[in-house]
């Protein structure tokens, strides 16, 4: 089968291009993956291939992105709106281990509504959960997203908080955080990093989650990749 084909640039959100030299190793691979007689698509997931498969994807992503040894990579299913409910569901049982039982237990979840994606996950966390603060609204403060406010015009919740939320990205809007907010370092900073992650350095160590889908800047579609500090857990 011939790998040639028209050049074409490729400028759209999603799926993400892919260099030739990537699908042309997949070509090779596809009918015997490592010479098992197997597709890749065909090997059993708790097979010793499969887990070298998976064990070397994490090894190379978390030394593309310098992660810490105290965080885990997990490649999900759902996309990263699927993680708009995970993250609430898991974080706020991370913050009730560390609050005594006998305490009232309502912390409120931060929230950065900079762009479309934000303005989702904001109104998934306020279906889900009744006490979900709105650190800004560039869209109610600025008439429209397409900035970021100073950090005096933030709301934290600080300390109480159970996590604080952001979207690097939002390419509906045109708006990227050019820093990394500076929220209490004892609460854990939530990012989607869809659009975004692998274009830049970054320091992973000041984040609790950061979750992005595949298809945008990294890969094909049907994967959503999770960078989460173990005490998230």
């Amino acid at each position: 089968m011939s790998s040639t084909r028209p050049k074409v640039y490729n400028f759209g959100a999603g799926p993400s291009a892919l260099p030739l030299s990537v699908l042309e190793k997949v070509q090779r691979e596809f009918l015997n993956y490592e010479n098992t007689g197997m597709s890749v698509m065909e090997i059993s997931h708790r097979s010793k291939t499969f887990e070298n498969l998976l064990n070397k994807t994490k090894h190379d992503f978390k030394t593309l992105l310098q992660v810490p040894d105290n965080y885990e990579i997990l490649f999900m299913q759902g996309g990263g709106c699927t993680q708009f409910s995970a993250v609430i569901y898991n974080l706020l049982a991370a913050k009730r281990q560390q609050i005594p039982e006998e305490e009232e237990f309502n912390p409120p979840l931060d929230y950065f509504v900079t762009g479309s994606w934000s303005a989702k996950a904001a109104d998934e966390a306020k279906r889900l959960y009744n006490n979900v603060n709105i650190v800004i609204d560039v869209k109610k403060s600025k008439g429209s997203f397409g900035s970021i406010p100073p950090k005096e015009e933030w709301k934290l919740s600080g300390s109480k908080a159970a996590f604080v939320y952001y979207c690097d990205n939002e390419t509906i809007n045109g708006v990227e955080f050019p820093f990394i907010p500076d929220i209490d370092p004892s609460v854990p900073l939530v990012c989607d990093m869809s659009s975004n992650i692998l274009s830049r350095k970054f320091d992973v160590s000041k984040f609790g989650v950061i979750y992005a889908g595949a298809q945008k800047n990294i890969g094909p579609a049907g994967v959503t990749v999770v960078i989460l500090q173990s005490i998230c857990r």
